[in-house]
């Protein structure tokens, strides 16, 4: 569960956001270009410091303003998946999905293993060894989905990930998300400007404008 209080100075206005996520639940955020939705992953992630707040995973404090307490990124345990540059083009899929496992220093059977068991459930088993480079956008996805989920974070967080996708690759994306989300039970927190996205992929729904929340609504979802 992700449990978030913000406030952030920014140039035109200030962010004052409160958010809670539920484990297996994901929320969107939509705004205008602008509206501070990738202000507040950023900050979330710990790449951006807020001027005041709290920030806890499943009760843990990664973040609080009171306290002095601000746990460096590397340590919150979140997997981010941005628009662009979203896997390393010279790497193959197998080094992609690696990566973070590699940074935590896992031992090679492990990850191995762990590398197996997400190329199996992306799908992806005949891409192992090509270079990332030569994918295509679903498939670029798939693998920064992987490369996120392979290391076990407590929160997911998704920037425009169907962005630049097809329709087909957009729909098959859209339900990897769904279902990893769903099985790990873990909070999910993705932006988007598209409303068919939001309804196919989120559970609730949050109008930002101006760093401000302007309206919270459940979304069915649909194909």
């Amino acid at each position: 569960m992700l449990e978030a209080t913000m406030q952030k100075k920014l140039r035109d206005f200030t962010l004052n956001l409160s958010l809670h996520v539920e484990d297996g639940s994901i929320l969107v955020l939509m705004g205008d270009n602008g509206a501070g939705k990738s202000t507040t992953l950023n900050i979330i992630a710990g790449l951006v410091a807020p001027d005041a707040g709290s920030i806890r995973f499943n009760g843990s404090v990664v973040f609080d303003s009171e306290t002095g307490i601000d746990i460096p990124v590397e340590q919150r345990r979140i997997g981010y998946v941005l628009q662009r540059s979203a896997v390393f083009p010279h790497m193959t899929v197998e080094e992609n999905i690696a990566f973070g496992l590699n940074a935590r220093n896992h031992n090679a059977a492990f990850t191995k293993g762990e590398v197996c068991r997400w190329l199996d459930r992306m799908k992806i088993q005949e891409l192992a060894g090509i270079k990332a480079a030569g994918l295509s956008g679903g498939q670029k996805q798939r693998v920064a989905l992987a490369r996120a989920l392979a290391t076990g974070p407590s929160l997911l967080m998704l920037d425009e990930p169907f962005s630049g996708l097809d329709s087909e690759s957009r729909r098959s994306v859209r339900e990897v998300v769904r279902e990893c989300v769903a099985d790990l039970k873990i909070p999910c927190i993705m932006v988007t400007h598209r409303i068919g996205d939001a309804r196919a992929t989120g559970d609730q729904v949050c109008h930002i404008r101006r760093g401000t929340i302007t309206g919270t609504e459940g979304i069915a979802k649909v194909d």
